[in-house]
């Protein structure tokens, strides 16, 4: 296959990417909207079922995803992608996968062709989360969530 002829992931770097390249990427998982918490000594990142305030949990949306920084300050700004911020997107995100040199999953919708594929891999957050606004800071430990490596539970 030709340069030309591939598909343009894997043609551009993710900072050679158009916007509306860029957002195309977005699988629309929901799981970088999720609360992480982080280990002082290890620096590991756990992810918890807990969602940011802005993600409507039945349907795994930001509720106002042109506003999210202005409502959410700490809203997770993956674009320009870095180390840093690597490591607080799961596994499985096309941004992640793209950045340290790896395909894109067989569910990604750029893959299949189909955005429903994303929940038939149990990939989305859709009805498995509950709002930050619910949950004391000090309960979050109690969400933590481990997925496997292709990215579902």
């Amino acid at each position: 296959m030709s340069k030309g002829d591939r598909p343009f992931w894997e043609d551009l770097s993710l900072d050679d990417m158009s916007d509306e390249q860029w957002e195309s990427l977005c699988d629309r998982c929901g799981r970088c909207c999720l609360q992480k918490l982080e280990d002082e000594d290890t620096e590991e990142v756990w992810f918890t079922r807990i969602s940011c305030r802005q993600l409507n949990t039945q349907t795994g949306r930001c509720k106002d995803y042109a506003g999210r920084f202005q409502k959410v300050p700490d809203c997770l700004a993956v674009r320009p992608i870095t180390a840093e911020k690597i490591r607080w997107l799961p596994v499985s995100c096309a941004y992640r996968k793209l950045a340290v040199g790896d395909p894109l999953e067989s569910w990604h919708p750029l893959i299949s062709g189909r955005s429903e594929s994303v929940v038939e891999a149990g990939i989305g957050v859709a009805g498995q989360c509950v709002s930050e606004n619910n949950i004391p800071v000090a309960e979050y430990f109690r969400y933590v969530v481990h997925w496997d490596e292709e990215g579902g539970d």
